[in-house]
């Protein structure tokens, strides 16, 4: 398959190709269509005799190709409807009726706030000519409305509110929002990618669209990407400002499965500068070795290692509640458990050799023992809960 995308280099187009190269080289096979694809990428730069050459040949055509910020009105029509116009005629031109995608958007419904946009209205002629297009030549077109776009790789203080936000935050640069109750309907890059695929699959999603109402999950004339989030400005400000403080807080917001927060957690982290990309962490050092924190979460407890030197025990106490994994991941060590007002004791001999996790158990007063005269012990520790030292829960007893 032999597929053009034209705005090759914009945000979409470049997580687009980056995604059908990884197909295509191999890398990525989770996508359903097969990799041998040749990938034909057009945009403002590229030679436009080249346009030729991709219209005859290719199997499908990704139209991202648009303005959004131009130097004068007059470029929206020109850049959103004059270069579709373009593409079509050259399709025409080589009797070439593949599959055709437009990157449309909510914009284009005219209504609203967009009622009087020249870039809605330069969309909403670009995809009337789609449109008239397939009717003339039988050709699919496949015509999406997106709403607020984010992710890697967008450009921030362009047409982005959530890249800007995101880049200005990691950046320590100051942000502006009049009012925190705006509420955006908002798609992930990787969801808007997905659909893509499932286009070249043949199993677009496709909707009656009325206006700016939810779409309707009928057989329709526009396609529409079928996970979005609403959220308010001062959501996305909120979450942002918690992700900037987790280096010193060490506090792991709930970034659940396809929320909305944990898709901003990783287009935030597209924005850090390499200063900020590692952070310091607090060792707690004494003549037995080490302990650090490292990750703290709100509601499923917190992750540290230790550090014993050779022939170091460490522990020797134990918890009416809190409980524990120890996970030895280098040396060579013996982890000790009593119970309380008991004399047996259970020993498990642990190894970085053999990595397996050991239950802290309630009730039980334990250690952990470096049995290596020369080797440092290294344990990855994870407790149910946070430390609070108003409530430690801990109480030394030998074991």
């Amino acid at each position: 398959m032999k597929i053009l995308v034209t705005g090759a280099k914009g945000f979409v187009g470049k997580n687009l190709c980056a995604a059908l190269k990884n197909v295509q080289e191999g890398k990525d096979k989770t996508r359903g269509i097969d990799s041998n694809i040749e990938i034909f990428e057009f945009d403002i730069d590229t030679d436009k005799a080249l346009l030729d050459t991709y219209c005859r040949e290719a199997d499908f055509v990704f139209n991202l190709a648009g303005v959004n910020r131009p130097q004068n009105q007059e470029e929206f029509m020109e850049g959103n409807f004059g270069f579709a116009s373009t593409l079509l005629d050259t399709l025409k031109k080589y009797n070439n009726t593949c599959p055709v995608m437009l990157s449309s958007s909510l914009q284009a419904t005219l209504i609203g706030r967009y009622a009087e946009g020249d870039y809605g209205k330069s969309k909403k002629a670009g995809e009337d000519l789609f449109f008239k297009y397939s009717e003339e030549t039988g050709a699919k077109v496949y015509v999406y409305r997106f709403p607020n776009l984010f992710g890697k790789w967008c450009r921030p203080n362009y047409n982005s509110a959530v890249a800007t936000f995101c880049n200005n935050i990691a950046n320590d640069l100051p942000i502006q929002v009049n009012d925190r109750a705006i509420e955006l309907t908002l798609l992930y890059i990787d969801d808007l990618v997905d659909e893509m695929f499932a286009i070249l699959r043949g199993m677009p999603h496709r909707c009656e669209f009325d206006g700016l109402n939810e779409v309707a999950k009928a057989e329709g004339k526009f396609c529409y990407c079928p996970i979005t989030h609403k959220v308010t400005l001062g959501e996305i400000v909120d979450l942002l400002n918690s992700f900037k403080n987790q280096p010193s807080t060490l506090l792991m917001p709930e970034i659940p499965y396809n929320s909305f927060a944990k898709k901003l957690y990783s287009t935030y982290l597209s924005y850090l500068p390499k200063e900020k990309a590692s952070f310091p962490l607090k060792m707690n050092v004494d003549p037995r070795g080490s302990f650090t924190e490292l990750l703290k979460t709100e509601k499923c407890g917190q992750v540290s290692v230790n550090i014993s030197k050779p022939g170091i025990t460490k522990g020797q106490h134990w918890h009416n509640t809190k409980w524990e994994f120890f996970i030895v991941v280098s040396g060579k060590g013996l982890i000790q458990q009593r119970k309380i007002g008991t004399d047996e004791i259970l020993n498990f001999e642990v190894s970085g050799e053999k990595i397996e996790a050991i239950h802290m158990l309630p009730g039980y007063t334990h250690n952990i023992i470096n049995l290596s005269d020369t080797e440092d012990l290294v344990t990855v520790m994870w407790a149910n809960e946070q430390f609070d030292p108003d409530k430690p829960d801990t109480f030394f007893e030998v074991v």
